[in-house]
C-alpha cells in the first residue's frame, strides 16, 4: 500500500472532521491504524476537530475534597482468619510470623567449591554471594542440573510459586 495525493487528502479531510485512526483505516482500506497515525505524525497534522458525540457531552468540573476532613485510621480490631461467622464466640489466635533463618555466608560454600568469574562453567552454581566490590566476593560454585544457572538450593531461593510470593507479601504487608 503506498500513500498516493488522494488517499492522503482524504486521510486530512477524515482526521479534520475527527474520525478516530481506526475508523480512518477502515475509510480508506489496506490501512491499519498504526499506519494512519504513523502518517498523521509525519504530516504534521495535530489538532483536529471534535466528534460530535465528545462535544454534546459537556464535562463536569472536578469537585475537590473538603480539606478539613482527617484522614482514617484503622481500626484496632483484632485479624481472624477463616470463617469468622462459626468462631464468634471465640477470641481470634494471635497471627505469629515466621522469621526467616540466615546462614551465615561463610557457612553456606566450603571454600573449596567456592568459585570466580574465570572458573564457572555451564554446570556450576552462579549464584553471587558477597559484595562484587570487595575481594571475598565469590560464586556459590556446586553442580547445578542441566538448564538451570544455580545449585538446587539457591533454586528454592530463586524460583518461588506464585501462591507463595503472593503470601509472603500479604504477610509483610499485616505487619507493616
Amino acid at each position: 500500500m503506498s500513500w498516493t495525493n488522494e488517499r492522503v487528502e482524504l486521510l486530512k479531510k477524515l482526521w479534520g472532521e475527527g474520525l478516530s485512526a481506526s475508523q480512518i483505516a477502515g475509510e480508506l482500506g489496506g490501512v491499519t491504524r498504526n499506519a494512519v497515525i504513523g502518517k498523521v505524525h509525519r504530516l504534521g497534522l495535530s489538532g483536529r476537530a471534535k466528534t460530535s458525540s465528545s462535544s454534546a457531552k459537556p464535562r463536569r468540573p472536578r469537585t475537590a475534597a473538603p480539606a478539613s476532613a482527617a484522614p482514617k485510621k484503622p481500626s484496632q480490631q483484632p485479624q481472624s482468619i477463616g470463617a469468622t461467622a462459626l468462631k464468634a464466640d471465640i477470641a481470634p489466635a494471635p497471627v505469629v510470623q515466621a522469621k526467616p533463618q540466615v546462614e551465615p555466608i561463610a557457612d553456606l560454600v566450603p571454600i573449596s567449591q567456592r568459585a570466580s568469574i574465570l572458573t564457572l562453567t555451564e554446570r556450576t552454581c552462579k549464584w553471587p554471594i558477597g559484595d562484587p566490590a570487595t575481594d571475598d566476593f565469590y560464586f556459590c560454585g556446586r553442580n547445578s542440573d542441566a538448564g538451570v544457572p544455580y545449585c538446587a538450593h539457591h533454586c528454592k531461593i530463586a524460583y518461588q510459586p506464585v501462591a507463595d510470593r503472593r503470601r509472603d507479601r500479604k504477610v509483610i504487608a499485616q505487619a507493616g
